[in-house]
């Protein structure tokens, strides 16, 4: 097995924390992990990505052409790396703030408003962690209690923080659950 995401969005969406997160738990499940953040200068409110791979073989280039998997936060982002990803692979969109549908039609298409879902949890902030939810139910990379495990740890200063990303991951999940594959 061998995961290849690229988890992409504006600076402040918190898609290297998605990056982060996985790594941690990858680690945890005895997986071979890397994680390559890139950012513009501004960094919140410019665009950041990250590549992520989890793998159960030794990695040779951390670098992602062809994602098996992206998480797209924002429409840029989509526009960028949908067509990149692998025949068969996943893209899990951002609905929220992706008003366009995308053009592949050979793979796997997870819409989750990941906003909206944040907002009624009462942090808007937690958006990536009901993408991440929602990936994972259809990528199953990982289990959901793996990366569940692994955030206090991720969030380590931030335990305040704690509840409100486990229960985005939560119904992020549920919601992915629901997607046809």
């Amino acid at each position: 097995m061998e995961e290849r995401l690229i988890s992409a969005g504006f600076g402040g969406q918190g898609v290297l924390f998605i990056g982060k997160l996985l790594i941690q738990a990858g680690m945890k499940a005895g997986k071979e992990v890397s994680w390559i953040p890139s950012y513009g200068p501004e960094m919140r409110g410019g665009t950041a990505n990250c590549h992520v791979i989890v793998s159960d073989e030794e990695i040779g280039s951390p670098l992602i052409d062809h994602p098996t998997s992206v998480i797209a936060m924002n429409r840029p982002s989509m526009e960028k790396f949908a067509p990149k990803i692998k025949k068969g692979g996943l893209l899990v969109i951002n609905s929220s703030m992706v008003d366009v549908e995308p053009k592949r039609k050979d793979i796997q298409v997870v819409k989750i408003r990941a906003n909206d879902v944040a907002r009624e949890l009462g942090n808007e902030k937690v958006a990536n962690m009901v993408a991440m939810g929602a990936y994972l139910a259809a990528s199953r990379v990982l289990p959901l209690e793996t990366i569940m495990n692994s955030l206090p740890e991720v969030l380590k200063g931030k335990e305040h923080l704690l509840e409100v990303n486990k229960n985005a991951l939560k119904k992020g999940f549920k919601l992915g659950e629901k997607h046809e594959p």
